[in-house]
């Protein structure tokens, strides 16, 4: 599973190189401009982080809090990653850099926020 996703993420990595150069010579060429080359660029960037969060909760681990903990990871970070990528192929730059890395922050605040909880929790005996 492990090398499973780190050929996903070099895979995501890869993709995300090849289209900011493509961007790039398509804006040298006078295809696209600059706005557009850095919206579909970053707007990835918010693609990869929803597929990521996608990821996390279907990995395999023992523990029920932590299966917990992940899936609310999971589904923070796929959310935050389609806000973000909506908010880069929408929005003015200025709304989507603020808008953007808000919806990020809050998906990693609740991921934070909800494994603090667990933590606070009493222990459940069989």
């Amino acid at each position: 599973m492990m090398k499973k996703d780190l050929i996903g993420s070099f895979a995501w990595a890869g993709a995300i190189v090849a289209v900011a150069l493509c961007g790039k010579l398509a804006r040298d060429a006078g295809l696209l401009d600059a706005d557009t080359v850095t919206r579909v660029v970053v707007g990835l960037n918010g693609l990869m982080i929803a597929w990521m969060g996608n990821r996390l909760p279907k990995t395999f681990v023992p523990n029920a809090c932590a299966r917990q903990a992940r899936r609310v990871a999971g589904w923070s970070l796929v959310l935050s990653g389609l806000v973000y990528a909506g908010l880069w192929a929408f929005a003015p730059i200025p709304v989507a850099v603020a808008g953007g890395s808000g919806a990020v922050l809050t998906g990693i605040a609740v991921t934070i926020g909800y494994c603090l909880s667990l933590r606070n929790r009493p222990a459940r005996t069989a």
